[in-house]
């Protein structure tokens, strides 16, 4: 039995060609139900890395149907407004919202394999195997233990002494709803998909969601302690003093609650010594900054990849683990040095320059 611990893109993915393949686990995860809490926003899903994980899954044809329609057409703007690039996408990376595809995983498993409202508070050795306690007070044991539960990762001391640091940025979410209509502004602005505008080392990332509603993200060069102040509108207003007065009342007019989300990261090239009977996968094995589009899709081929060597591998978890963590180590640390390199264009002082630059030395030009 391969007990896994989070019940997010990666563990999904892992429990789900597992048990295509006649090969049981079991997943323990925080949230009180699959529905308890939104999953966040829009992804962009690679060929090479989430698309392959649900080809594992079987689920490739069922995702197609899913997408969001040109929610891969691109943006991109400067402080004043001004557009640099638009770019109506190819389909190569579709879009879809990250609860409608953990929906898609969850589908795939029979009743009782997630076990909601588990929170793990402690962890040890036990015998050959582990011993884990959960909030309610309740103790279980696991023999085979993978640990999918992303940043703040209980599972992680259990191989590594490595921590997350911050990343030196944090983001505001801002929240549109019925965009169209309400905030006719806002979605000019983002349009029918991704939009990115960064000037004097802030920026703001918007994209379109489904029904009608939008999403932006305020991304700001701060202490990590900035995020714990009250939050206002007109706090972030300060810092795009200098920007164009549309960009202040997309600030402005945004609905709901603003959500403070620093980013964190482990170090680029993190790894561990073969443990025995345990790995990580996703954000607990390598969190980066979202500044590579990476971190779901890594995930999910982090699951397929360990599914598929523990089904090459059914009785030697050792030789699976082994195999698996030498596939995942190397492609986490390219994705993670190109997280850190992104993130440090997108706030240089000639920010809009150097991302028209990037786009366009991938193929991405204006329609």
């Amino acid at each position: 039995m391969i007990t896994i611990i989070g019940a997010g893109l990666g563990g999904l993915t892992l429990a789900s060609v597992l048990h295509k393949n006649g090969i049981a686990s079991v997943i323990y995860d925080a949230d009180l139900s699959a529905t308890s809490r939104h999953q966040g926003g829009m992804l962009d899903i690679h060929q090479e890395t989430g698309q392959a994980a649900l080809q594992a899954a079987g689920l490739l044809e069922a995702f197609s149907k899913l997408i969001l329609e040109n929610g891969d057409a691109l943006r991109i703007l400067d402080k004043t407004g001004a557009v640099l690039l638009t770019h109506d996408g190819d389909g190569s990376r579709p879009e879809i919202e990250r609860g409608v595809l953990r929906d898609l995983l969850l589908s795939t498993l029979p009743p009782g394999i997630v076990h909601w409202n588990a929170r793990v508070t402690g962890i040890g050795r036990a015998d050959n195997g582990f011993k884990l306690s959960f909030a309610d007070g309740s103790v279980t044991t696991a023999d085979i233990l993978v640990g999918a539960d992303g940043a703040g990762s209980k599972i992680r001391p259990l191989v590594s002494d490595a921590n997350p640091t911050y990343a030196g940025i944090s983001f505001v979410e801002l929240r549109y709803l019925d965009a169209d209509r309400n905030h006719p502004m806002a979605a000019a602005l983002v349009g029918k998909g991704l939009m990115f505008a960064f000037s004097d080392e802030r920026g703001l990332i918007g994209h379109r969601e489904p029904n009608n509603e939008l999403c932006v993200y305020a991304a700001l060069k701060v202490p990590a302690d900035w995020a714990k102040q009250p939050m206002s509108r007109a706090l972030l207003q300060e810092h795009f003093a200098s920007w164009h007065a549309d960009f202040h009342e997309l600030l402005a007019k945004s609905d709901g609650d603003l959500l403070p989300r620093p980013i964190y990261m482990l170090p680029v090239g993190h790894s561990w010594p073969r443990t025995q009977g345990v790995t990580l996968l996703g954000d607990a094995a390598h969190l980066m900054s979202p500044f590579a589009g990476e971190g779901a899709n890594l995930a999910m081929i982090d699951g397929a990849d360990l599914a598929n060597a523990i089904i090459a591998h059914p009785n030697d978890v050792e030789s699976a683990f082994a195999a698996f963590e030498a596939t995942m180590f190397p492609r986490a640390r390219v994705a993670a040095a190109e997280s850190a390199a992104n993130l440090d264009i997108a706030f240089e002082p000639d920010a809009p320059r150097r991302m028209l630059e990037f786009f366009e030395n991938r193929g991405v030009t204006s329609d």
